[in-house]
């Protein structure tokens, strides 16, 4: 489970930000909603919101970037614009194997006669938390090739090497592994963990993973269909018809596209696939893709991912979670994570629907954020900040309310009156 997250002159925040899913236990509710392992309290699910363009999908991204990473993708780690300043920072902190870890790099998009564009800072620590809540790291190695800071614990020929790394990667991809185990120890957990990390964008979920789980597996696909039902009370049952014999209905415009004859039969196929989803709605079958609702078909895509998630410890990381959605059915997906029989998974999301703003039933203060904007940049901040003595905000309150008279800021103010009707708008 993740942490904590860290970002420093990414995207729209020119400043060291940080998201943190660590449960404030003094906040004494739905203890089912933290997940407790070695002294560490986690948060099993956490909502971002905020207005358009504020930096919600920004953190997202941010995620990303750490998982493409630490999986040896090509990295996509853009500075913010307004800084000039190239060098990007970001960070994660999560738990893995019953262990706690806190990792950090740095990448420079800028070419000097100093160093090449690339990794110029890394650092992997470990984290311990006693029965105090005290919290202390020991360091496992840093390379920081702008203040010139190379150490590997407690491995001495490691110390020299790290001098001699390329940036163009991570240290877990420039160094042998086969030579140094203790750097292939740490890749596995690295990649292992980058590895139960799904970011989806909620309006643009691919079908493949649902469609192969129908195909492949009985026992999840079962469930897969028991959640699709209850999303959508009018069907009755949801499967991928395999028969050779079902005709499938072809419009020849489909496959008129300007690619290769390789990647056109690859396409499809993939069409083909999903015209054998098929909802039986009164007894009567017919193709998902075409009859079903937008929402429906976000849930299918969508519920696989669930699925998988809850049942294999994953980490969903969902941009615009409530898109297309009825708000009843978000709040479910949510309570399916802070569920105490899920003790393995977490979910991230960002939202605009105020109804999930909700302590009474749904979450805790802990794990509600609000992204917002100012002239110095862009920035997040923790429900768990408003107090009841100062501010009068407490788990009871109602939290829309609260969030539509700006109490809790986070919120767009458009005067779409003076733009519909221009200078008479002041007349």
């Amino acid at each position: 489970m993740i942490l904590s997250i860290r970002v420093n002159n990414f995207l729209v925040y020119a400043n060291k930000t940080e998201m943190s899913l660590i449960a404030d236990m003094r906040i004494k509710k739905f203890y089912s909603n933290v997940y407790q392992q070695n002294n560490f309290n986690v948060v099993k699910a956490a909502c971002i919101y905020g207005g358009n363009n504020v930096g919600k999908t920004c953190v997202i991204r941010a995620i990303n970037s750490i998982r493409n990473v630490l999986l040896g993708i090509v990295a996509e780690v853009p500075p913010n614009l307004f800084t000039n300043n190239n060098l990007c920072l970001l960070g994660i902190s999560f738990l893995f194997d019953g262990k706690a870890y806190s990792y950090d790099f740095g990448y420079d998009s800028t070419i000097t006669n100093q160093y090449k564009r690339g990794f110029v800072y890394e650092r992997l620590a470990e984290i311990t938390v006693d029965k105090y809540g005290t919290e202390s790291e020991k360091e496992i190695y840093i390379r920081d090739m702008v203040n010139n800071v190379y150490k590997f614990a407690d491995n001495e020929e490691l110390n020299v090497l790290l001098k001699a790394v390329s940036p163009d990667n991570i240290l877990i991809y420039t160094i042998n592994s086969e030579k140094f185990p203790i750097i292939e120890y740490y890749k596995n957990i690295l990649r292992s963990f980058a590895f139960k990390i799904e970011v989806l964008d909620a309006n643009n979920i691919p079908l493949g993973k649902t469609i192969q789980t129908l195909k492949e597996n009985k026992e999840i696909g079962n469930r897969i269909v028991e959640l699709i039902k209850l999303a959508d009370l009018d069907i009755e049952d949801y499967k991928y018809v395999k028969s050779d014999n079902e005709s499938v209905k072809r419009n020849p415009n489909i496959y008129q596209y300007s690619a290769p004859q390789e990647q056109v039969l690859q396409l499809t196929v993939a069409f083909e696939d999903m015209l054998r989803l098929t909802s039986i709605h009164k007894g009567k079958p017919v193709q998902s893709l075409i009859y079903d609702s937008t929402g429906t078909k976000k849930m299918v895509s969508l519920a696989s991912f669930i699925i998988e998630a809850l049942e294999e410890g994953k980490i969903l990381i969902v941009d615009e979670l409530d898109s297309s959605l009825h708000f009843k059915l978000t709040r479910a997906i949510i309570s399916l994570f802070n569920n105490e029989l899920n003790t393995k998974a977490q979910i991230i999301f960002s939202a605009h629907d105020g109804t999930l703003l909700d302590c009474k039933k749904l979450f805790r203060k802990d794990q509600i954020w609000f992204a917002a904007k100012n002239d110095e940049g862009a920035y997040i901040y923790s429900l768990k900040d408003y107090t009841a003595h100062k501010d009068n905000i407490r788990s009871e309150s109602d939290l829309l309310e609260k969030y539509k008279l700006g109490a809790l800021g986070a919120l767009p103010e458009p005067d779409l009156i003076s733009i519909l009707l221009g200078d008479s708008a002041d007349e």
